[in-house]
């Protein structure tokens, strides 16, 4: 089956190109590999989405989730693992850990993922728990010494969580030893966009991010790109919502 638009990630960037691409009569299928939501879905509280003062992740991405879907947007849980432009038809094919899909237009919204420990800091930590999220995992650590790896302001955040939870809060930056007396390590030294298996479709800059303005066109055409792994200053739920509403409009008006 040949869609019209297909969709890489399904964040806020992914569903709300979705919600616009399919309310402008477009076949859409949405692709994810993780879990729907993307990675809001991990905060307990969120302040800065206009008219949800104190929304969880989830919820606020759930109603996201059923709004798309009652609009008619196809989910699947599939890993994309290649994007070919058939130029001799003017198509794309996607190809996925499980099937291949045919579409007219793509839009990238992987956002990014957790930079991971240095080899050093990995074997230092040996058996012990290592997690990139202090919100998801840090009640499990009540009462208990932990350390968090990171420099900057997601570091930061992670340790005024944790202070509110752990007996002590070690703060080390990245490829510093770990303290021996830390029962688990949470990391926070960046993020990376997951653009690694585009493979020379879409130009990206020096870090990885897919390079495209406000108008959000890549260098190929027919490719947009939404979200977190475009090139951009700010990256927060309000700015993914624009990207996405912009690369859907363009998708649309690329199609015609």
């Amino acid at each position: 089956m040949k869609y019209d638009v297909i969709i890489i990630g399904a964040g806020m960037a992914g569903m709300t190109a979705a919600i616009y691409a399919v309310r402008a009569g477009c076949k859409v299928l949405v692709l994810e590999k993780k879990v729907f939501g993307g990675q809001i879905i991990n905060s307990l509280k969120v302040d800065n989405w206009p008219g949800d003062l104190g929304v969880s992740g989830a919820d606020l991405m759930k109603k996201i989730y059923h709004q798309a879907h009652n609009f008619g947007v196809l989910f699947k849980e599939e890993e994309a693992i290649s994007v070919v432009n058939k130029e001799e038809n003017g198509g794309f094919v996607v190809k996925t850990d499980e099937s291949e899909y045919a579409s007219g237009a793509i839009i990238l919204a992987m956002g990014t993922e957790p930079r991971k420990l240095g080899e050093k800091q990995t074997k230092e930590a040996r058996k012990r728990p290592i997690s990139y999220c202090a919100t998801c995992d840090g009640a499990l650590y009540k009462n208990k010494p932990v350390v968090v790896v990171g420099s900057g302001n997601t570091a930061k955040y992670e340790i005024m969580y944790l202070k509110k939870i752990a007996s002590k809060v070690y703060h080390v930056h990245h490829d510093d030893p770990l303290p021996k007396e830390a029962e688990a390590v949470f990391v926070a030294i960046g993020r990376v966009p997951e653009t690694g298996f585009l493979n020379g479709l879409v130009d990206l800059d020096k870090d990885g991010y897919v390079v495209a303005g406000e108008d959000c066109k890549t260098s190929c055409s027919g490719v947009f790109v939404a979200g977190d792994c475009r090139t951009k200053k700010l990256r927060q739920l309000v700015t993914a919502a624009g990207d996405g509403a912009n690369a859907a409009t363009a998708a649309v008006q690329y199609l015609g």
